[in-house]
């Protein structure tokens, strides 16, 4: 699992693109746990989520059950914790790059309420370095709860966000560098009410799941002529149902179904001819206005029985993509064997699909007819052994196929991987072009992790590494590299507590360079990427060092928390993408800023 770059939160899991990643919370098919998200993938620089409302977190690389679906590379799954239900509490944190608060507490009988806001901070940093462009963010979360004697519980959750992003263009040099940016001001929320009843021998869960987000993308260029504008609404409702049975023993069946209808699908989109070219070079201009509605529906069912000491799965999920006329069923296995002491043998294999992005509808008429469904055939196998009791090791090695992957008609040796703000001078943005699923691809890797939790000894962390390749066939038939393809990824973490009071920590990250298409350099077409040598070339290894000090005082119902973070500890610059300099007329790199460092104080009552 790695990153796009040190600035955004756009996950890459085994080569797939950041959109290929699904997000649950609390039950909810989220689009998009970010502000500032890139719209038809799951990326941003922020998490929208308050870290203090999340109970667990589940994560899967791959190889996970028929329950979920609609996403081809990985599962990650939130729930969020309920209020205190002993007393009224709060939390108040405020550092350099934001305020937020926390109130929770009893509501009623059997009740909880929990309930947030924050306030970024971006804008007094961002102008604080001298960039040209400032973001500013507001989130809004709470959820209640009320449970119904011992088997039945309702609970409410609503999070929703606002992202503004402004220009400060009082100098031709902040006009010219805000040239290079779509600027993405977005409103968005996600509701949802959640029914759980408990049986003699399982457990029924309904929820009522409701997704909504605006978007209002502009770029202009450096004398303020508009070169792309976006303004689209994407609302979606959603049924889940779902029902855990212990039909024996040592047999478990899940049946379930979910609905989902797309009823807000709106798009007002002007994208200029010399930013939208066809594979011959000649301008092909974009403008449309139009409104929409989807509807798909999948149903699935899995069973789990211990035979022995074997815990093996197996299950089969339909999806039904009606916007699309299109039918799939996935079927997929697990198997779970102990070996050795204190081991395990984990084996999977399954069918995963995903439907095309709404907004590649969109990007030409004849794109509806020909996309489909995306497909990717997984096998994992895994050796896990706890080699004591707070010191885990796992191996994983994949394979990956990939079918009836989207295909760009207009650069015909590349497939659709979008990803991070997209810059319409350097390439045409978020699917918005002639596409066709006619493109396949692999992926396969090995990967190593190892964690040492907190238990009697006052040291934490994990050490992961991973090696991998990944690539994908486009129209003109020649394999190339696939866009996420990291070769290899390192992490460390190290954590040291010695008392209630200290805690020291800090992170090492390292990864080859991302592939990039460099830009032509002479003629007529210098500044256009040369697809020629598409993914050719790599970016700089990427590594940064963060460290963390805590000191924290507790009183009698009073806990105060002052640390000090610093990002990139050495100031490495990496380097995060290429970009064509209009004035110099040459390729450049972009680079993130040096050290960052923040104070804050944390305040829990």
């Amino acid at each position: 699992v790695g990153v796009t770059t040190a600035g955004r939160n756009d996950l890459v899991v085994r080569g797939g693109a950041p959109f290929e990643n699904l997000f649950l919370v609390d039950g909810i098919e989220v689009p998009n746990i970010n502000h500032f998200g890139s719209q038809g993938s799951t990326g941003g620089p922020v998490s929208l989520l308050n870290i203090d409302f999340v109970r667990e977190a589940a994560f899967s690389s791959g190889g996970y059950g028929v329950a979920y679906g609609d996403r081809t590379a990985s599962l990650t799954s939130l729930s969020l914790r309920e209020g205190n239900a002993q007393r009224l509490a709060g939390e108040v944190n405020i550092s350099a790059t934001g305020f937020g608060a926390i109130a929770e507490g009893p509501l009623g009988p059997d009740g909880t309420f929990l309930a947030s806001v924050r306030r970024s901070y971006l804008d007094l940093i961002f102008k604080a370095v001298g960039f040209s462009f400032i973001p500013e963010y507001w989130d809004f979360q709470t959820k209640l709860t009320q449970r119904f004697g011992r088997r039945d519980a309702l609970s409410f959750l609503a999070v929703g966000a606002i992202d503004n992003f402004s220009f400060n263009n009082e100098t031709a040099d902040n006009r010219f560098d805000n040239s290079r940016v779509a600027a993405p001001t977005q409103r968005s929320y996600f509701s949802g009410l959640t029914w759980r009843h408990s049986l003699d021998r399982g457990v029924l869960a309904v929820t009522l799941g409701r997704t909504w987000t605006t978007y209002d993308v502009t770029q202009n260029d450096s004398l303020a002529v508009p070169l792309y504008r976006n303004r689209s609404t994407e609302g979606d409702n959603s049924l889940r149902t779902e029902l855990t049975l212990e039909v024996a023993r040592d047999v478990q069946l899940t049946l379930g179904n979910t609905a989902r209808f797309a009823s807000k699908l709106r798009y007002e989109v002007a994208l200029a001819g010399d930013e939208r070219l066809d594979s011959l070079g000649a301008p092909a201009p974009l403008v449309v206005d139009t409104s929409f509605t989807a509807f798909r529906n999948a149903t699935y069912a899995q069973g789990v029985a211990f035979l022995g000491p074997v815990r093996v799965s197996a299950g089969v999920r339909g999806d039904w993509y009606g916007f699309l006329d299109a039918f799939r069923i996935a079927p997929r296995v697990g198997v779970n064997v102990p070996a050795g002491r204190s081991g395990s043998l984990n084996l999977s294999a399954g069918r995963y699909y995903q439907a095309p992005q709404f907004i590649w509808l969109v990007g030409d008429p004849g794109n509806g007819s020909r996309l489909a469904p995306i497909r990717a055939d997984q096998v994992v196998a895994g050796y896990e052994r706890l080699l004591r009791g707070d010191l885990k090791a796992q191996l994983e090695v994949y394979y990956k196929s990939y079918g009836a992957y989207p295909t760009r008609l207009f650069r015909p040796q590349a497939v659709l991987q979008p990803s991070g703000f997209d810059d319409v001078s350097s390439d045409i943005p978020a699917g918005l072009e002639p596409l066709s699923s006619a493109g396949a691809g692999q992926s396969y890797g090995i990967e190593l992790f190892v964690q040492k939790r907190l238990a009697t000894s006052p040291f934490y962390g994990f050490a992961s590494v991973s090696l991998n390749r990944t690539e994908f066939t486009a129209l003109d038939g020649l394999a190339r590299t696939g866009s996420f393809e990291t070769r290899a990824i390192g992490n460390v973490l190290v954590g040291w507590r010695p008392n209630a009071k200290w805690e020291v920590s800090g992170k090492f990250r390292l990864a080859s360079g991302l592939p990039f298409t460099p830009f032509i350099t002479t003629g007529s077409d210098a500044g256009k990427l040369d697809f020629s040598a598409y993914n050719s070339l790599r970016l700089p290894t990427f590594h940064a060092l963060d460290l963390r000090v805590d000191r924290r005082w507790a009183f009698s119902s009073v806990q105060l928390d002052l640390y000090l973070d610093l990002q990139n500890v050495y100031g490495r610059e990496n380097v995060s993408g290429v970009f064509w300099d209009e004035r110099t007329q040459q390729q450049e790199f972009n680079s993130s800023i040096g050290l960052l460092p923040t104070i804050g104080l944390n305040l829990e009552f």
